[in-house]
């Protein structure tokens, strides 16, 4: 187990270097500034986003393809992994996190807009999307589609399956002494019996899920600022120089490198929101909507919520609860987590677990739905079952084996999923241009998709 754990964790800080980092935020910004700075139309996006599409071909609605999205994304990555983010890069990894998810809903956007361009209606009726589609049919790029495919499998394993399972476990353990393996076939049962009724059954549990929990979640990092006040605004400051000069941290925390704080807060920053990952366009492809720019609106929101909003808010829980209280264990992201909210008098203890047990489990039936769509893309359908099966047995053995092997592999798979998805998106840069320009710019998003768009997508590679 170490040698694996050795293993990823090299292949993890290789993957993860500037180049990737470069790539993946270089890729935001040019997406930002090519698409006229899509975030100022993040209001329209949320209004879209509880709008109902009477007519319009998809299997679940703009909502449910958005909360399904948000299940995938908000997780263990909003918790554990910014505080994660914090013991390992220091405060500055907060700010990192926060621009690449700020910078990151154009690319969101353009995720969205392709998903939906390049789309497949199977014969059962059903709708897939996603990279590996607009890779094959965009730009005729096969190899590159089944390489992002098979990626996403693997991945699926790591940070939807094991990396879930393994906050889950350790929670239970800490809190109520349930060994692992016990939460481990819970959790495989009940994901089981959701995950078996498909992508509507899934959107239906996310839809109900994810409100409640967000909401609550974010009602107990509000309370414990409010208990923080006087170090918020200190908090703030420190994440803002931290970003750019580790050693305005002080103490314990000054440890970090701006290459470290810039490469957990982008990595963590994925982790969450999975901007430019291409896992939350699978989704995307299945909702009902009348042309590609209004899914691409709602999709970006996802983004927004996650670390805009989440992940921002949980930055400066930590650090504040850091600089209030000097003797917490900050070493570990966990236990740096268990800590701030444990400063909730009676119910910030029982808030955060039913917050983990929660995210993780909607975590676990959102990226079920990833793998198994580039399952039936590599397999048409065929290995279905057989993966169902697999996936579900990557939540046990994530309940019982260490963190930092998931975590060093997951880091590893979202890395190798980012490299083809950024290649069609900016590559297909000129179509997502084209569609914004027409539905958007020209204040068209009304107007409906034709049959001939939908059916015939142009080869543009």
């Amino acid at each position: 187990m170490e040698q694996l754990d050795a293993f990823f964790a090299e292949l993890s800080a290789l993957l993860w270097g500037w180049p990737m980092i470069i790539l993946l935020f270089g890729t935001h910004l040019f997406l930002t500034f090519r698409l006229r700075i899509p975030q100022r139309k993040i209001f329209t996006g949320i209004r879209l986003s509880v709008t109902k599409e009477p007519g319009a071909k998809g299997d679940v609605s703009q909502f449910g393809a958005l909360t399904t999205a948000l299940a995938g994304t908000i997780g263990t990555g909003n918790i554990v992994g910014v505080a994660t983010a914090v013991a390992l890069g220091g405060p500055g990894a907060v700010l990192w996190c926060w621009m690449s998810g700020f910078f990151g809903i154009a690319t969101k956007y353009a995720e969205g807009l392709l998903a939906v361009k390049y789309r497949v209606t199977s014969p059962d009726g059903l709708h897939y999307g996603g990279p590996m589609y607009a890779l094959e049919r965009g730009l005729d790029m096969k190899w590159l589609a089944v390489l992002f495919a098979v990626f996403t499998v693997l991945a699926s394993f790591g940070i939807g399956g094991a990396v879930q399972a393994n906050s889950m476990a350790l929670l239970a353990s800490a809190t109520w002494e349930i060994p692992g393996w016990c939460v481990g076939v819970v959790a495989c049962i009940m994901a089981g019996l959701v995950i078996i009724g498909g992508i509507k059954t899934i959107a239906r549990v996310c839809s109900f899920l994810v409100p409640i929990m967000a909401v609550l979640y974010m009602l107990g990092c509000f309370a414990i600022l409010v208990i923080n006040h006087e170090y918020v605004w200190p908090a703030i400051k420190l994440i803002v120089e931290s970003a750019f000069h580790p050693a305005a941290a002080g103490g314990g925390l000054a440890g970090a490198t701006v290459m470290m704080a810039a490469r957990y807060g982008i990595a963590r920053g994925l982790f969450s929101n999975e901007s430019g990952m291409g896992s939350a366009p699978i989704v995307a492809a299945a909702a009902q909507t009348r042309n590609p720019v209004r899914q691409a609106l709602v999709s970006s929101t996802g983004t927004f919520w996650d670390t805009v909003v989440i992940c921002a808010t949980t930055g400066i829980v930590l650090v504040s609860s850091i600089l209030a209280h000097p003797d917490i264990g900050y070493e570990n992201g966990g236990t740096l987590t268990r800590e701030a909210f444990s400063k909730i008098p009676y119910i910030g203890a029982p808030l955060l677990s039913f917050g983990i047990l929660t995210f993780a489990f909607t975590t676990i039936l959102g990226w079920a739905y990833y793998g198994e769509s580039c399952i039936k893309y590599l397999s048409g359908g065929k290995a279905k079952r057989l993966y169902q099966f697999l996936y579900v047995g990557s939540v046990f053995v994530g309940s019982v084996v260490s963190l930092d092997v998931i975590w060093n592999f997951a880091d590893s798979m979202n890395a190798l999923m980012a490299i083809p998805n950024l290649v069609a998106l900016l590559l297909l840069s000129k179509v997502v241009v084209r569609d914004t320009e027409r539905y958007l710019w020209n204040k068209q998003l009304d107007e409906w998709e034709s049959e001939e768009e939908e059916s015939e997508p142009p080869i543009t590679g």
